[in-house]
Parts: structure tokens; C-alpha cells; sequence
């Protein structure tokens, strides 16, 4: 299956900027955007501001998989919580 890269043009930091990123990445960053009420040039200059790799497109897509792995640690943990696991060593 190939990936489809979309190339859009964005504000970072008050400058035009060219982002390539595979369309599930934007469609991650949109929802990380609204989860943390941001709008997507506003996240897009946290992420600016606080990349430790060089590559813009790479810090973003860390942005994008650490929601959701935080997400389904959140879930994981409130499922536990609610139903924890029978012991099976009995």
C-alpha cells in the first residue's frame, strides 16, 4: 500500500512554511489541535518552539504519536480502573 504525502503550505511562527506530511499525520495533528483547544498554526509554533529534531515534519509526527499513545495508556488505565483483570494465577 503506498502512503500518500500531502504538501500544504502553513504558518509557523509568523512565516510561510511548505509541510509534508502523510494525510493521517494531518488529520493527528487537526485532532491534537482540537483535544488541546489550539488552533493548528498555534500548535504548529509549539511544536516549532519545542522540537528537539531538526526536521519540522519529524517533530510533528512525534507530536502525533505520543497523543495517541498517550490516549490509549488514558484508556488502558481508565479501563483497569473500572474492570481490572481477573488473577489468573489462582
Amino acid at each position: 500500500m503506498k502512503t500518500v504525502v500531502v504538501t500544504r503550505t502553513v504558518i509557523v511562527r509568523g512565516h510561510k512554511t511548505r509541510l509534508s506530511l502523510e494525510h493521517p499525520f494531518w488529520r493527528g495533528l487537526k485532532e491534537v489541535a482540537a483535544w488541546r483547544d489550539m488552533t493548528l498554526t498555534d500548535l504548529l509554533d509549539s511544536i516549532d518552539s519545542e522540537r528537539q529534531c531538526e526536521d519540522l515534519s519529524s517533530a510533528i509526527r512525534l507530536v502525533v504519536l505520543n497523543f495517541y499513545r498517550h490516549q490509549l495508556f488514558a484508556a488502558d488505565h481508565l479501563l483497569r480502573s473500572v474492570a481490572p483483570l481477573p488473577n489468573l494465577e489462582a
